[in-house]
Order: structure tokens, then C-alpha cells, then sequence
């Protein structure tokens, strides 16, 4: 109960503050709910740069306007601009054969020339993009005829197909609306190939899309797609209530009382994803009371993860056992929890030497047993959380300070390594497993910082990068295994929930799902009654 008088306290000063200073929606654009053509979604804000090529612009935006070679379903690959490819024996050379006359949305024709144009925009910003291991693993591509395209790999890599099929920076855009042949300065214009193209957009307030009457594949059913951009969470779901606005979709955009509050609520729908990430926390190893691994296994045993679960998230997100949920590819590797137990984590931490004092504190050759934690102060879950720990925490003896920091100074801390520790989040599918490990071997996030003290860390390493250059099923799941288990038993990461992508939205909507890609919402899949 306390934790969950917290976070109502907090989302009551967040809401409060967010709706004196809300500023105005779409104006005269305001949902038109009886057309059948038209759908209003809502953003918390604008679309900023769809360059497909950076990484400023809304993910959910560039789905719509742009393609890829190939397209990730929850049955695995399917064609996209790609209708087939091969792979060589030796797994170096995928050979992608594309489909014909497809054109941008500007009538520019989209063949393996313009997409070769596109991979040399891409290459010359390549030091943008070295959190894909492709970026280095790309020898050189081809367009050897219009309709063939062909990469050569130094190395075999078997996510390719994933790289290539995300939202960025694998995206086509029209070479006409590059600069001079380059994107990495930007474009002239957001032109693609996919079931919508850019109508308007009138900055902080809303956009407008329409179906693209030159894609190739199925045409949307919706005509057009309004996006008001609303910051407040509050005020978004009073304009879904009101009916100006048929759609909130987002891990991030609706929150738990939300859901609570629409679930059972006439006129309305709710919908709920597997699990797609991991909210955690991630212990820096090279710190000195952590550096004990006794110590970090007591605080998995210290963490009522249930009580997160159902005092935050009303039991939405549920507590989460292992680095990646079961439901995520190769991790079912049979990894036994960390139980909630306080009298195992006591045990562990009187293992460890330490001694609980007279003022309730443990110590160890007099030194108190301290840690710092920290979180983003734009987070309301988190601090709530960090609250949370801090009390829990201080019944075993130890004593949490806790300091949230406005988001970027919270990501260059992290990356740095200058935390005890600090909250994050797994990369999400269809990035998880293989990305956010392979993120791990080098200072992309929080994660290299904190295994430096791990004895066995170069084997973690080495085991990833064979991983992603396997061609063996059996071989790769084996080392999934190993990797797994080590971080497991190493105990880096405190698990807290599975985050699951949400969806509030009227009796208008049908057809809306969920896909695999976190940030796409299936505009072209949607109809309206």
C-alpha cells in the first residue's frame, strides 16, 4: 500500500503540472470521428525528423512512410521489398532478389540501384550506426541488375535479416530526396514507399498522413491519419474519452491507472502484448561493496518484485524472473529465479562479512554498507521504485541513497559507469537478445561499465561474439545457454517487470494488434466501423 500511495502521489503532481501548462492540440484539425477515412491517433509529441537514415524522428512515423528489404512477423521473416533472397552455404553472401515496380510515393522508381543509394548514405554516416554489428560486418554490396542486390559479409552474422528489417537506419528513401546523394545532413523531403506519405505537419501540434496510392502491397483501409500531439497524459486520456481522439498505443503513452480505468469501460477497448522488454536494474560490479558477488545475490533475494509489480502496475507488468522473458528467442533456458527471501539475503550479506550494528546498519571492517541508485527524475515509476528499495533496503541494513537526473546526464552516467546502481531497460524485440547482448561487449549503455569486474567476463564476451557468427542452430542456443547463465548467476541485472507494449482505443478501431517491432503501430492493418 505504500508503494502504491507513492506513485499516486507522484502521477498527481505530474498530471496536475501537466495540465496547467498543456499546450493547445490540433485546433480546427480535431478528430472528425464519423468519418470512416480517418483516424485520430495521439503522440506526447511531435514527429520531429523522419530522416530514416537518423535517429531523431518518431519510430512509429517512419513505419509508415518507409520500407525495408525485408519485414520481421511474429512467424519470422517475410518479403518486403525483398520477394525473396538467399543465403550462401558459408553464410557471408545474401542475395536478395526485389520486387518489381515499386515506386516511391514521388514516382521515383525503387529498384537495387536506389537501394543501393541508399546503403552508400547509410555506410558514409557508418560511425552513427556501430550499435549494429552489420555495420562492421559488411564487406561491400551490389546491385548487380535492377532487380538483384547482393551483401557481402566479412564474417557470417545470423541477425542480419533483423538489421535490415528494423525501423532505422535500413529504411528506404527516394534518392531524390537526398542531398547531393547523402542523408547524413539531412533531406528535402520524407519521401518512401510505404501505405502512407506525410500530408502536413504543423510543428508541437499535429500531422497528417495519407495512404500512399503507389504502394505496392495491400493499401491501407484508413485514407488518413491524424496525429494530434498531446504532452499531458492526463489530458490525452480525457480526448479519448470525449472522442477526439480514437487511439493511444504505446509501452510508454499509457500508463496503469489507464488501464484500470478503460478496461471495463463501455465504448472501449484495452489491449495488452506479450512481453517485449525488461525493466531492471544493472549492479556496477567494479564498485566496491558490489564487487562481492554474495552481496549482489542478496539483493535479488532483497527485491519483493511482486510487490513492484502489483503496487506500480496494478499487476499490468508482470515481476520479471530473468534478464529476457521466456517468450524471447533462445532465452527458455531453464534458469532457476531468485527467490524473495529476506532471511536468504541476510544470510548471504553475514557470508559476506558484514555485521549489523547497534543503529540497525550493516558494516564490514567498519564500513557501512552504502549503496547509491540512480534513475531518471522524468521517470515517475522509477523514483517511486527507488523509494520503494530505499525502505526495503534499510530493514536488511543497508543503507540506499537514491538521486534521479535529468535524462541525458542519467544516460552519460550510465554509459560512463558512474553509479552503484541505475535503472535501465532491455532493448526491446525484435532487439533482444542478440543486439542488446551484443551491446554489452562494448560502452554502448551502462552494461560494459558494470561487468568490468566480473571474472569471467571475457568468456561472456567471447561467447557473444560466437553467437552471432554461428550457423548452427544447436550451436548458438548452447551458447545462448552459457551467456545466459552466467549473467544470471554473476547476478549484473535485478529483474523488476516485463514491459509489454498497451493499447487504449474506441469501439471504432478493429484490427489493431501487436507487432513484433516495439515502435510500429499497424496503421495499414486497421479499419474504422
Amino acid at each position: 500500500m505504500r508503494l502504491k500511495r507513492l506513485v499516486c502521489a507522484a502521477l498527481l503532481t505530474v498530471s496536475a503540472f501537466g495540465i496547467l501548462g498543456c499546450a493547445g492540440t490540433a485546433g480546427n484539425q480535431a478528430s472528425q470521428s464519423a468519418n470512416s477515412d480517418q483516424l485520430t491517433f495521439v503522440n506526447f509529441r511531435d514527429v520531429r525528423d523522419l530522416n530514416p537514415h537518423l535517429y531523431a524522428g518518431e519510430m512509429y512515423a517512419q513505419e509508415m512512410l518507409y520500407d525495408t528489404l525485408v519485414e520481421i512477423t511474429d512467424t519470422g521473416y517475410a518479403p518486403a521489398l525483398a520477394e525473396s533472397w538467399t543465403i550462401s552455404e558459408d553464410g557471408q553472401t545474401y542475395t536478395f532478389k526485389i520486387r518489381p515496380n515499386v515506386k516511391f510515393s514521388d514516382g521515383e522508381v525503387l529498384d537495387a540501384h536506389a537501394i543501393k543509394a541508399n546503403f552508400d548514405a547509410i555506410f558514409e554516416n557508418k560511425s552513427r550506426h556501430t550499435w549494429l554489428e552489420s555495420m562492421s560486418l559488411i564487406d561491400n554490396y551490389e546491385a548487380t541488375d535492377d532487380l538483384t542486390f547482393v551483401i557481402h559479409l566479412t564474417k557470417p552474422y545470423y541477425p542480419l535479416l533483423t538489421e535490415l528489417g528494423v525501423t532505422r537506419p535500413f529504411a528506404m528513401i527516394s534518392p531524390k530526396a537526398m542531398k547531393n546523394g547523402s542523408t547524413k545532413d539531412g533531406v528535402t523531403e520524407y519521401i518512401g514507399s510505404g501505405p502512407y506519405k506525410l500530408k502536413e505537419v504543423v510543428t508541437d501540434k499535429y500531422a497528417i498522413f495519407e495512404a500512399n496510392e503507389l504502394y505496392w502491397g495491400e493499401k491501407p483501409k484508413v485514407k488518413t491519419i491524424l496525429v494530434k500531439v498531446i504532452p499531458d497524459n492526463q489530458t490525452r486520456i480525457l480526448a479519448l474519452e470525449k472522442g477526439e481522439v480514437d487511439l493511444i498505443f504505446g509501452k510508454n503513452m499509457v500508463d496503469a491507472d489507464a488501464i484500470r480505468k478503460f478496461k471495463d469501460q463501455k465504448g472501449f477497448k484495452v489491449a495488452l502484448s506479450e512481453p517485449m522488454s525488461t525493466r531492471e536494474i544493472v549492479l556496477n560490479t567494479t564498485k566496491a561493496h558490489l564487487s562481492d558477488k554474495l552481496v549482489r545475490q542478496a539483493l535479488q533475494h532483497a527485491t519483493n518484485k511482486e510487490a513492484i509489480s502489483e503496487g506500480v502496475f496494478y499487476g499490468i507488468e508482470k515481476p520479471a524472473d530473468t534478464l529476457y522473458a521466456s517468450t524471447v528467442p533462445y532465452a527458455n533456458v531453464g534458469l532457476k529465479p531468485y527467490e524473495y527471501n529476506v532471511e536468504t539475503a541476510k544470510s548471504m550479506l553475514t557470508s559476506a562479512g558484514y555485521v549489523l550494528g547497534a543503529d540497525g546498519i550493516l558494516t564490514k571492517e567498519g564500513t557501512p554498507l552504502e549503496l547509491n541508485l540512480l534513475y531518471n527524475s522524468d521517470s515517475v515509476t522509477e523514483k517511486a521504485i527507488s523509494e520503494f528499495l530505499q525502505a526495503e533496503y534499510k530493514k536488511l541494513g543497508i543503507i540506499l541513497h537514491i538521486k534521479g537526473e535529468e535524462e541525458q546526464s542519467y544516460r552519460d552516467n550510465m554509459k560512463s559507469g558512474n553509479f552503484d546502481m541505475v535503472f535501465n531497460i532491455s532493448w526491446g524485440l525484435p532487439y533482444d537478445p542478440q543486439s542488446s547482448l551484443s551491446g554489452m561487449r562494448k560502452p554502448v549503455y551502462g552494461d560494459y561499465a558494470a561487468q568490468q569486474g566480473l571474472a569471467d567476463k571475457a568468456e561472456i564476451d567471447e561467447a557473444i561474439t560466437k553467437i552471432l557468427t554461428s550457423t548452427n542452430e544447436t550451436e548458438r542456443q548452447d551458447l545462448y545457454k552459457f551467456v545466459l547463465t552466467r549473467l544470471h548467476e554473476d547476478a549484473v541485472y535485478i529483474p523488476l517487470t516485463y514491459e509489454n507494449n498497451k493499447a487504449i482505443y474506441n469501439n471504432r478501431v478493429e484490427g489493431l494488434h501487436f507487432t513484433p517491432t516495439l515502435y510500429e503501430v499497424p496503421f495499414k492493418d486497421i479499419t474504422l466501423k
